[in-house]
């Protein structure tokens, strides 16, 4: 019994004095103290020679303190036993490099590659050593000579990575398109890095290269594949009628395929206003689709598109195509899309909300789930809203907030009792809905309710009446009636009569957001400005910034002038809620490629 305790003891004690020796030594060499750290690595691989991370160390330290020709011997050494790692050669061939013989170490870094050919598995080892040493030459060597002798391996992502730091960008592409092709890497992640070396210019050399590298793909192997890439850049340099060419003939060529691709198409070209081939792709939805769901959804796609463009007269014939659907589809539980659209039409486009109240109502007396009730009282809520009836939107908002609290839209619902308090000037209850929601999951609820929550706080403490709160909250209402003169007007009538007060800003930005929606640019460029003048320091000069740099670039054809006012947020606001997308213009304006 003594004996074991003795032995046990031992081994204790022994396996304490090498973790600690093992612990010293990585420390000093991460401070640097490779005198110190060479002792200890001498004493761990006399008691652990099969540990090439210690031998390696080691050689590391003799290095550093340039004493060569023990690592030399050292690793001659470790060469002429049986069994040798095939990396202590090229830890040798870099010894000679240090030393300025390159014949030498070329010597040894070819024996190392000349070691694949005894077991092809070696290749990753020797060519992630080689890339260590910026080695690329030799490590594409490695990887493809391994590669070659043993198909199934496949280190297509390294040498793709070597290849788009040697400026070879076409081969880069090839990896990386091989490495999908193979089922080896997932699509996400190779676009992910193909993205860093393209822009939105079609004419950016290296996008140039990609559809080439795509177009020869496609005529040596035929695949569905490479359309679904193809559309993908087209799409990334916003060239959606090019995409929408790709969509079709992969539609057309896909065994059981849907339209699920070519709907989310048609969305982002309608997102960026490239209306007509959104209405083409909307069309070619239409005219394909076998489910009722999506070519409905489709149909309203484009009278969605065609209100954008339409004044009061054609208002009438975009009535009689909503009938027209009602008539063919009737009232669905599924297709309540068409019942919300048609109700939002007839309210926010032609002011008859009491037929469309009367709709929904209708709608809800279908059998519904807990989400499609909470769809339709959402929709009716909004209505009764324009029509001023608070207190009954305000019983759906809460009925949906109860049924679904824990979901995005019962804090949407939440952040609509909210907005309704305001409107009626029920500042208190409203404040006790949107602390609540300064917590949302959704940062965009969040973000809203944080700004609303700080306007009614800050123009309550200073103003006992509230006086130029109430009007704000009924510009905000009259904005929500597509009332937007009107609202303007209100905004105007605080800027002149509440000099001053803390609401100014806040009315000058919302102000300035209306007259955008009026086409009254520099006008909204004037107010933007005056933010950032005058209230710099406050919460709102963020917003002012972004909304500038946008106004510029999209409405002024000013890029120059929109690139300092994104470069603003990234340096002087970096936890702003524009911080990202501000970083992203400016870099694409800037000339970057852009991730």
């Amino acid at each position: 019994m003594k004996y074991t305790l003795f032995f046990v003891l031992c081994f204790v004690v022994a396996e304490f004095s090498w973790g600690q020796d093992d612990f010293l030594a990585k420390q000093y060499f991460q401070d640097g103290d490779f005198e110190k750290a060479v002792v200890f690595y001498e004493n761990l691989v006399k008691k652990n020679p099969r540990r090439t991370d210690y031998s390696e160390a080691l050689v590391a330290c003799y290095q550093q303190l340039e004493r060569y020709q023990e690592a030399e011997t050292f690793l001659q050494d470790k060469i002429s036993q049986n069994f040798v790692f095939p990396t202590f050669f090229i830890e040798l061939g870099y010894n000679y490099a240090l030393q300025n013989q390159p014949e030498k170490s070329s010597e040894y870094y070819q024996k190392a590659i000349e070691k694949i050919d005894e077991n092809p598995n070696f290749g990753y080892g020797i060519g992630y050593r080689f890339q260590k040493y910026a080695l690329l030459d030799e490590a594409i060597q490695a990887y493809t000579r391994a590669m070659t002798l043993k198909p199934e391996l496949n280190y297509n992502f390294q040498l793709a990575r070597i290849y788009g730091e040697q400026g070879e960008i076409e081969k880069m592409y090839q990896s990386y398109l091989q490495l999908v092709y193979d089922g080896k890497s997932s699509r996400s992640n190779v676009l992910r890095n193909i993205n860093d070396f393209i822009s939105e210019d079609p004419q950016n050399e290296n996008n140039v290269k990609l559809r080439k590298t795509l177009l020869v793909n496609a005529q040596k192997n035929p695949d569905v594949l490479w359309n679904e890439l193809l559309s993908w850049l087209f799409i990334q340099q916003n060239q959606f009628k090019q995409a929408f060419a790709q969509e079709k003939a992969i539609y057309k060529r896909a065994e059981g395929s849907n339209l699920d691709r070519i709907r989310n198409l048609g969305d982002i070209a309608q997102e960026n206003e490239d209306y007509d081939t959104a209405v083409a792709i909307f069309e070619y939805i239409v005219e394909n689709a076998s489910q009722p769901n999506r070519k409905l959804n489709a149909q309203l796609s484009l009278i969605e598109i065609e209100l954008l463009n339409t004044g009061g007269k054609k208002l009438d014939a975009i009535e009689k195509k909503y009938e027209a659907l009602l008539d063919e589809y009737g009232y669905q539980n599924n297709l309540l899309q068409l019942q919300i659209a048609y109700a939002n039409f007839l309210t926010f486009r032609k002011e008859q909300p009491d037929p469309a109240i009367a709709m929904l109502k209708k709608s809800l007396e279908q059998p519904l789930g807990r989400f499609g009730v909470a769809y339709i009282k959402m929709a009716l809520g909004e209505i009764l809203v324009f029509d001023q009836r608070f207190s009954e939107a305000l019983i759906y908002f809460t009925q949906i907030q109860k049924s679904l609290k824990n979901d995005v839209i019962g804090q949407d619902a939440r952040y609509k009792v909210a907005e309704t308090s305001f409107y009626k000037g029920d500042f208190d209850w409203a404040l006790t809905q949107l602390k609540v929601l300064r917590s949302s999951t959704s940062q965009l609820i969040a973000n809203d309710a944080m700004q609303l929550s700080l306007l009614i706080s800050d123009n309550s403490l200073e103003d006992s009446t509230q006086t130029a709160l109430k009007k704000y909250a009924r510009a905000d209402l009259l904005a929500y009636q597509k009332k937007t003169q009107q609202a303007v007007d209100i905004l105007e009538d605080i800027l002149q009569n509440h000099k001053g007060e803390k609401i100014e800003d806040e009315a000058l930005l919302r102000q300035a957001k209306l007259l955008e929606e009026q086409g009254k640019y520099e006008a909204a460029e004037f107010n933007y400005i005056k933010i950032i003048e005058f209230y710099s320091q406050d919460i709102l000069a963020d917003d002012a910034h972004f909304a500038l740099g946008q106004l510029y670039e999209n409405h002024l054809n000013a890029p120059e002038k929109a690139k300092p006012q994104y470069e603003k947020i990234i340096y002087n606001y970096q936890d702003s809620y524009y911080f990202p997308q501000a970083r992203k213009n400016f870099r694409r304006l800037r000339g970057d490629s852009i991730n």
